[in-house]
């Protein structure tokens, strides 16, 4: 491998960056799961049902009637219960996430603090994705009595998925070299 990374350094990079992004994404992510199993049932107990969207548009998929909406969940989809745990859960996941990947992942000695607030940014971002996503699959898997153990398997990989996708090209972006330098300075 180092004769590789000799002839090949930018290819070497990536290799080790996108190897080690996706190792530690995919222990966050079982962690996340893990979280997500124990704290819907125990947010569902002390909230009860309660429903909280927006924008709520009412839409049908499969036959299944479903209240679009990007922030917040319809009790189809969880309701309130489901989506502080889904925030306590992101949260959680980006703080082990973002340490790991800047010190280890992407080795970097940039700004951390406009850095934070990228990742920040790109958090909330992925957050309102995985959000619809679970919007519409959370009432699918009611409708058809889909189990909760394998519901939440779906949504942890396919939110997992997204929140790869998103966060390794900002964070590509936040940790390189050059962030957060003046352009005479890079």
């Amino acid at each position: 491998m180092s004769s590789f990374a000799e002839k090949h350094p930018k290819a070497a990079q990536w290799i080790r960056e996108g190897g080690l992004f996706l190792i530690f994404s995919y222990v966050v992510t079982f962690l996340k799961w893990l979280l997500l199993t124990v704290l819907q049932p125990l947010f569902q107990n002390l909230i009860g049902d309660v429903e909280w969207v927006w924008p709520n548009i009412p839409i049908e998929l499969f036959g299944v009637p479903i209240n679009f909406s990007i922030i917040g969940n319809t009790l189809a989809a969880g309701g309130l219960a489901f989506t502080i745990a889904n925030l306590i859960t992101i949260f959680f996941g980006e703080c082990v996430n973002f340490p790991l990947q800047r010190n280890i992942t992407f080795r970097s000695h940039g700004p951390v603090v406009p850095q934070i607030i990228c990742h920040f940014l790109a958090t909330i971002a992925v957050f309102l994705v995985m959000n619809l996503f679970t919007n519409i699959w959370n009432p699918v898997t009611a409708h058809f009595n889909i189990p909760q153990g394998i519901a939440n398997i779906v949504t942890t990989v396919v939110t997992g998925g997204v929140a790869m996708i998103i966060i390794f090209a900002v964070d590509k972006t936040i940790f390189s070299e050059n962030f957060g330098k003046k352009k005479e300075e890079a």
